[in-house]
């Protein structure tokens, strides 16, 4: 439909064109414009980018198109002094390699540099670690099951206390050497195992067992040139295989039975031994005593006799009538015999009857009366 700029340029709805119009739409409002910084609304996000350019080219020697090699180049740089930079923790030592052969240098804890990417570094720690081998008891795992030599199974397990001491070799003479150490820890433990009976694996030797388990690895990383130093085997834990659990645990309890019979066994006899040595030595006593006593009583006697000989030999006469007379003494006062001399004029009262009686009462000889003879 023709129209007309009589209205000074509008459009077909009558909106002017130029400068001096109204510039109305069809609604009577004229089409939106650009929101600048005066409009009062939101900045436009084309003017924010456009600004973003300008400042950056400002920034930038030569402008953006010729800075952006020198950008490039920093973040390049940057980065490849990041990747020249490593640290080597109080536990750890590391080992340079330049174009893939190590370095003969260790690298000792701290920060060190090194020119990536035609050195590289590789880490060890050096402190004590552990390897467990061996199933759990009760996991389910047969990975500790071992023959002894008695024909028995039993399921150790057991670990493995090693410590770095060549981080080149450790790193570079063998390829994995800790499964390395696990698969020759296991071998060490079958043989050793498999040349002993079961009780020894169980309580009797197990410290033997260890130390010679412990030689073996020692011996055959010291072979691979590994650079490992084995502190200890430690054997934690040795079980009977789950199938004959029950049985074990039986014949364990007999033998803990046998044991305590033993033991009260050997303290009866040790008490007895005891009292028969005390009597033993109580009847040599009394024997050294009874002894002792004989012998002083025989010298006594000896002594007793020499002197009254002494005294005999010079009076020979007083002695025997003194001798007769102590022996009438104990002759006559220890018997119950009485004396009735004829000279007395009153005959005395005896009572013979209970003189008798009291003598058999008491246990001594019956009283006699002598009667001298007549002259």
């Amino acid at each position: 439909m023709p129209w007309s700029n009589q209205n000074g340029g509008g459009g077909p709805w009558g909106g002017g064109g130029g400068g001096g119009g109204n510039n109305q739409g069809p609604w009577g409002q004229g089409p939106n414009r650009p929101r600048g910084s005066g409009s009062g609304g939101p900045p436009d996000l084309e003017d924010i980018i456009r600004r973003g350019q300008d400042r950056l080219k400002g920034l930038v020697p030569g402008g953006f198109n010729g800075g952006a090699f020198l950008i490039v180049a920093a973040v390049i740089a940057v980065f490849w002094l990041i990747q020249c930079v490593y640290t080597v923790q109080p536990d750890e030592r590391g080992v340079e390699l330049r174009f893939g052969k190590p370095r003969a240098e260790v690298s000792m804890p701290g920060l060190h540099f090194h020119f990536w990417p035609m050195d590289r570094v590789e880490i060890a720690k050096v402190t004590e670690q552990q390897r467990n081998i061996g199933g759990r008891s009760g996991s389910g795992s047969n990975a500790g099951l071992m023959l002894t030599g008695d024909q028995n199974i039993v399921n150790v397990q057991f670990s493995v206390l090693y410590t770095v001491t060549n981080p080149q070799a450790y790193l570079f003479e063998v390829e994995s050497p800790d499964e390395t150490l696990q698969q020759v820890a296991e071998s060490a433990m079958r043989e050793v195992v498999g040349r002993r009976p079961a009780q020894d694996i169980y309580r009797d030797n197990r410290q033997q067992v260890a130390v010679e388990v412990r030689n073996i690895i020692q011996d055959t990383m010291d072979r691979y040139s590994a650079g490992i130093s084995i502190n200890a085997v430690p054997i934690e834990d040795v079980s009977p295989p789950r199938e004959v659990a029950d049985a074990f645990d039986e014949v364990q309890r007999a033998e803990q039975n046998e044991d305590q019979q033993v033991q009260e066994a050997n303290q009866y006899a040790n008490q007895k031994l005891g009292q028969a040595r005390g009597g033993a030595a109580q009847i040599r006593e009394e024997a050294a005593a009874y002894k002792d006593r004989v012998v002083k009583e025989a010298q006594g006697e000896a002594q007793r006799f020499i002197s009254i000989y002494d005294e005999y030999v010079k009076a020979p006469d007083v002695t025997r009538k003194r001798l007769f007379l102590e022996t009438m003494e104990s002759v006559i006062g220890n018997s119950n015999s009485i004396i009735i001399d004829d000279k007395q004029s009153v005959l005395p009262y005896l009572p013979l009857n209970d003189l008798g009686k009291s003598t058999t009462q008491t246990g001594g000889k019956p009283a006699t009366a002598v009667q001298p003879e007549a002259k």
